[in-house]
């Protein structure tokens, strides 16, 4: 599985967007794209999910007992 960094910044390059139109696009900051893009953990999953839905894609919560099987 991709990191969530490199996922976004390659699908942004793919559709040939700058940070600047990609965070104008979704409807978050710039500084959002970027921490993104930085691989930063403190992130508000919100925001995320505003950029991951421009891909069909969308953060939720993981059940880490599931992968103890």
């Amino acid at each position: 599985m991709k990191k969530l960094s490199t996922f976004v910044k390659q699908r942004r390059k793919e559709a040939g967007l700058t940070q600047e139109e990609f965070a104008e696009r979704t409807g978050v900051a710039l500084t959002v794209i970027r921490k993104i893009e930085q691989g930063k953990t403190n992130l508000n999953m919100e925001k995320v999910n505003l950029v991951l839905h421009m891909f069909g894609h969308e953060l939720g919560p993981v059940d880490r007992n599931a992968f103890d099987e």
